[in-house]
């Protein structure tokens, strides 16, 4: 794997397809932003600057390294560099060049789902994209341990070295298994600027020893041939001591400087740099001073050739933001754009032409037989794709005793691999260090956990171990670092294998409720990307009342309502609880499927309060209501208030309405099971959306409208849309106030939530 994948090109071939992936990179800015019609006056965008950065490094890895199984993510201000060379291949027709950032055009970052050229992974959120071909390492082994077929291939990130800023990052580099991903390739551009300024202190000697403690093949390419040829001669060492030793502000300086300018400032007080410049003609001198690692073709083969494939690689390219062009540099460079003389001028250096700007390579000629021989390398066989296995919708039974919504989340796993066990053979859970608090221990007993290698589990003849920790490729649960961050990054990418590979996996993420909002970005970055999977935050709310305010959710069920690309469910009984995640699941491993988030209760309820039909018929009745997203627990004779509760609540809505009847004001209850998909209705019901509005009739119908009471364990606005549906007087109960320790009654009497309030709360809305 350390070879070149083919016979180098000529170098001078290779560079006359630099020059051009560097005219289209910039030109596709340029079009976008000074040639198409921009009726509303708003700023288009583009990064020229950062794309040029990249252009050595993506022409050296794409014409001379890549491989088909190997796949890419591309730092997200490089997208236009991505768009040229697969133009470049003919994988993009030229008709979408000049559509940069337009509708229906070039999307604005990389994206797997919305570009029309082949992009392999989705970036734009900062840190994130980088990360995700160590999880899309992960997610092929896993395929490969599973079902065979996901082959080899490496995994590179190209990185912008402001990323390395981001906690993910590291997050991801230190979790324990990434040192055995020995596919994983980061490739660091390292221009110095960010998006505001030249940055003073980068301190790369640092970051470089991160990476090699965190198990890591660290290269480093800092100075190019010209430069380390010119290092060897007398003055040479006083050269890079001094270049070694300058701020990065001040070595950009340089960069601006002419020939003249350079002999003045470079040489410090050294006379023998002085010496050793006064050999150089102007034009050796300024190439010399940009010669870069990162820029240097021959340089950046021999650090692929020599990646290390038994453990992580990162390569530090040094590079000038913005090489090649005018603007190389210039502290404030990173949004500027090219005038139309300085395009011209580019054009000219470069051989083509600013009014025909997308002129391909003559027919014949080595740089057109290089892109094609390329283009064949990299094709990638089609791959079939597997049909999901079915999911049953109901296993039968009906929970009875006390019991907690997230137990029965451990529970509907194992009697799916009694039920379905080719279903249950899809599933793959995943977990940041919580699995036997979120009941995941049975599963992990049954299943194993997955790991590159087996491990042998020393506490296996410990009779008084109950979770059994049996590491093994055929394992799957995946247990990781508590890092939530991780957590749904790997979710993503399994999530993505049906699209990949052709293998549909069945991903489930379980984390502690309060810290989906850690995750959100992450997850959404997952979801936008193609991944189809399952988030279950539990215990949800002020559940865990009694420890505190760092374990209480109270936003969590507004953003599962508000979440593109996602539903979201809060069962309120274990039956539920089991229907939805089955539901769920039977959305996941295909095109058109969807995400789902659970939000899940440690509160111990009554189940014969579910009050589930015995009638086969009317029990899949309740079933199909649960799934569509609500469904009436209690209906009264007339009415006079009807109670919409959520989730852990519903014990204390049912003893409320008991409590109104008696004082002859009778209520009906109905439980939520899915504001989401309520809201879903609503919107299509008003002619917003496309969704089905059968449940809105079946659970609020115009018939038994009636004053409305909304309780939940969270935000009340969450619920409070429902009043819209028969324009009702409402009022909306739910948490508001953040980290109160105390016991569940308590707690729930502060937040007036307990049985008291909504009793109250109903002759409020009825008075």
């Amino acid at each position: 794997m350390t070879e070149p994948a083919v016979s180098p090109p000529a170098i001078d071939v290779l560079r006359a397809v630099e020059d051009r992936v560097l005219w289209l990179s910039s030109a596709i800015i340029h079009h976008a932003n000074r040639v198409r019609p921009n009726p509303s006056g708003l700023k288009v965008g583009g990064h020229q600057a950062s794309s040029a950065s990249m252009v050595s490094i993506m022409t050296a890895l794409w014409f001379n390294h890549l491989r088909p199984a190997d796949r890419v993510s591309v730092k997200p201000h490089a997208s236009p560099v991505l768009h040229a060379i697969n133009y470049l291949l003919a994988e993009l027709d030229a008709s979408y060049l000049p559509r940069l950032r337009e509708f229906g055009g070039l999307q604005s970052y990389p994206s797997r789902t919305k570009d029309p050229d082949p992009a392999d992974y989705s970036t734009g959120s900062v840190g994130i994209g980088a990360t995700a071909p160590i999880w899309g390492a992960i997610s092929r082994r896993y395929v490969d341990t599973k079902f065979g077929g996901a082959g080899t291939g490496r995994q590179y990130s190209l990185v912008g070295d402001a990323e390395l800023d981001e906690g993910a990052v590291w997050e991801a580099v230190l979790d324990p298994g990434v040192a055995e991903l020995g596919e994983i390739v980061w490739i660091v551009d390292l221009n110095r600027q960010s998006l505001d300024r030249v940055v003073p202190n980068i301190a790369a000697d640092k970051l470089q020893g991160m990476f090699a403690a965190a198990g890591w093949q660290v290269i480093v390419l800092k100075y190019g041939r010209l430069l380390e040829e010119l290092f060897t001669r007398p003055g040479g060492t006083e050269l890079r001591q001094r270049i070694d030793a300058m701020t990065n502000p001040e070595y950009q300086r340089l960069l601006r400087c002419d020939a003249a300018e350079l002999r003045r400032r470079l040489p410090g007080d050294s006379p023998a740099i002085t010496a050793l410049l006064d050999e150089l003609d102007d034009t050796t001198l300024t190439d010399a001073i940009a010669n870069l690692g990162g820029h240097d073709l021959t340089a950046l083969d021999q650090a692929f050739a020599a990646i290390d494939d038994t453990r992580p690689t990162v390569v530090f390219a040094y590079t000038i933001k913005g090489h090649g062009l005018a603007t190389k540099g210039h502290p404030q460079n990173h949004s500027a754009l090219l005038t139309d003389a300085q395009m011209r001028e580019l054009a000219d250096r470069l051989g083509t032409d600013l009014d025909d700007p997308w002129r391909a390579f003559a027919d014949g000629s080595p740089e057109q037989q290089l892109c094609r021989a390329t283009a064949k390398r990299l094709r990638r066989p089609e791959i079939p794709a597997a049909t999901p296995p079915p999911v049953p919708s109901d296993f039968g039974r009906t929970p009875t005793g006390t019991a907690t919504t997230q137990a029965a989340l451990g529970r509907a796993l194992l009697d799916l691999t009694r039920e379905a066990p080719d279903t249950a053979r899809r599933v793959v859970t995943v977990s940041p260090d919580v699995s036997s608090t979120t009941n995941l221990g049975g599963w992990v007993n049954k299943v194993g956990v997955w790991s590159v290698q087996e491990r042998p589990d020393w506490f296996a003849d410990d009779s008084e171990t109950i979770l059994h920790w049996r590491e093994r490729p055929t394992g799957q649960h995946i247990e990781l670092g508590i890092a939530e961050t991780n957590l749904v990054g790997l979710l993503g990418e399994l999530g993505a294998t049906w699209s990949r590979w052709g293998q549909p996996l069945l991903p489930i993420g379980v984390l502690y409720d309060p810290f989906v909002e850690r995750a959100l970005e992450p997850w959404s970055y997952g979801i936008y990307a193609g991944g189809q999977s399952i988030l279950i935050g539990t215990p949800s709310g002020v559940t865990l009342a009694p420890e505190g305010g760092a374990h209480q959710s109270i936003k969590t069920p507004s953003i599962g309502l508000e979440q593109p690309g996602c539903l979201t469910y809060e069962p309120a009984f274990a039956i539920d609880a089991e229907w939805t995640l089955l539901a769920a699941m039977a959305q996941l491993g295909k095109p058109g499927g969807s995400s789902a988030y659970l939000r899940l209760s440690t509160r111990p309820v009554d189940q014969t309060l579910a009050d589930v039909p015995a009638d086969p018929a009317a029990r899949e009745r309740r079933r199909r209501q649960v799934v569509a997203g609500a469904y009436p627990l209690r209906r009264a004779d007339a009415a006079a208030v009807t109670i919409a509760v959520m989730g852990a609540l519903v014990p204390e809505a049912l003893d409320a309405a008991a409590r109104l009847d008696q004082i002859g004001v009778p209520a009906d209850v109905v439980c939520v099971t899915s504001p989401d998909l309520l809201h879903r209705a609503v919107r299509a019901r008003q002619g917003h959306e496309r969704a089905d509005t059968w449940i809105l009739d079946a659970v609020f119908p115009a018939d038994r409208a009636a004053p409305l009471v909304t309780v939940l364990d969270g935000h009340p606005h969450t619920l409070a849309f429902l009043a819209t549906i028969n324009r009702v007087r409402t009022t909306a109960l739910g948490v508001t106030g953040f980290g109160q320790s105390g016991s569940l009654e308590d707690v729930y009497r502060h937040h007036g939530l307990d049985s008291d309030s909504i009793v109250r709360a109903a002759l409020d809305v009825t008075g």
